[in-house]
């Protein structure tokens, strides 16, 4: 039985280079001493080991259990992580904020089609003539289930691994089933996504092997670990620690000036605190602190103002911690667990 853990992270390209720096963003930053080992390190978690795979591997080995942990997209998750009804995956964040797309279906532009009610339409029409409707994707299990879904019953799935916006051209496939970030590239090749094809909306998760979670004790503490990090941070993401200093008779007459304004209410309200004077002072000055939102900034210095505030001091927050992390009380529940 395995003793250690095990983070599986992208090997390559855009999802490798988005998971790195948001790992980075979260005080979880992956040392890596040589860019061709396919191990490294979490510092801030010791005892992990990152292995770099492809999304489609990290989902199979979080699956089977000879991964702990992976970020992959929901797209992968969606295709590759359950077994016969099972799902040994559970997700732990399924919105960490990068890598977004869209798994569609997508049609020539010279076919009439726009709807799955046109494609089924097709495909009935196909087997008239004694063939299926050919569809090339690289997601077959998602695919078909949408596609049954939608009452389309005569349809090829046509597994492929390379470019799949070409096949319709070149005829080995009527339509295809592929991620759509932009879209660029599909137009680029004269096709269109059906209006109502969208079989999926994807973007990078955290997940982890649930039995893993249930039997080990070291496993479910990293999980909280990696959780806190990281919901911390998307809290705190575009926000502003703004502190002013006010003079007024007391904290009760700071805060009646601030009521009613909502750029500068805080999370919870503002934070007011006595500034001891230097000797021989006469005024009494008070030191107001409160987070904002970047794009509440500047009308909140203005209300600040507006009631006496100055020296105004603004800084980025890396954290904003609560009292739990909500999706590890969701997890916990999720596995039928007490704390």
């Amino acid at each position: 039985m395995r003793t250690d853990i095990r983070l599986g992270l992208p090997s390559k390209g855009i999802m490798q280079k988005g998971t790195i720096e948001f790992l980075s963003a979260c005080g979880l930053k992956v040392y890596r001493p040589n860019p061709r080992q396919y191990a490294a390190t979490v510092p801030a978690l010791p005892g992990v080991t990152v292995l770099f795979q492809r999304p489609g591997d990290i989902v199979v080995g979080v699956r089977q259990g000879s991964v702990d942990f992976g970020i992959a997209g929901l797209d992968m998750v969606a295709e590759k992580g359950s077994v016969n009804g099972r799902q040994p995956i559970i997700t732990l964040h399924d919105a960490l904020g990068f890598a977004p797309c869209t798994l569609n279906l997508a049609v020539p532009e010279t076919e009439a089609a726009r709807t799955m009610a046109d494609v089924a339409a097709w495909a009935n029409e196909l087997e008239d003539n004694g063939r299926p409707l050919r569809i090339a994707t690289k997601f077959p299990h998602t695919t078909s289930q949408f596609l049954d879904k939608h009452g389309v019953t005569n349809y090829k799935l046509i597994n492929a691994e390379g470019t799949l916006e070409i096949a319709p051209a070149i005829g080995y496939a009527d339509m295809i089933a592929d991620l759509v970030s932009s879209g660029t590239t599909l137009r680029d090749n004269h096709l269109r996504p059906l209006d109502d094809g969208e079989i999926l909306s994807s973007q990078a998760a955290l997940i982890a092997n649930r039995e893993a979670l249930q039997t080990r004790p070291d496993v479910l503490a990293v999980a909280r670990q990696l959780l806190e990090y990281i919901e911390a941070h998307l809290r705190a993401e575009g926000s502003h620690l703004v502190i002013a200093n006010m003079r007024g008779r007391s904290a009760v007459d700071i805060v009646k000036a601030m009521a009613g304004r909502p750029a500068i209410s805080g999370l919870q309200g503002p934070t007011v605190a006595p500034v001891i004077p230097p000797p021989g002072s006469k005024q009494q000055w008070f030191s107001v602190s409160i987070v904002v939102q970047k794009e509440n900034l500047m009308p909140a210095i203005a209300e600040l103002r507006a009631i006496g505030g100055s020296g105004v001091i603004v800084s980025p927050i890396t954290y904003i911690f609560e009292e739990e992390p909500e999706r590890y009380e969701a997890m916990l529940a999720d596995l039928e667990m007490k704390r």
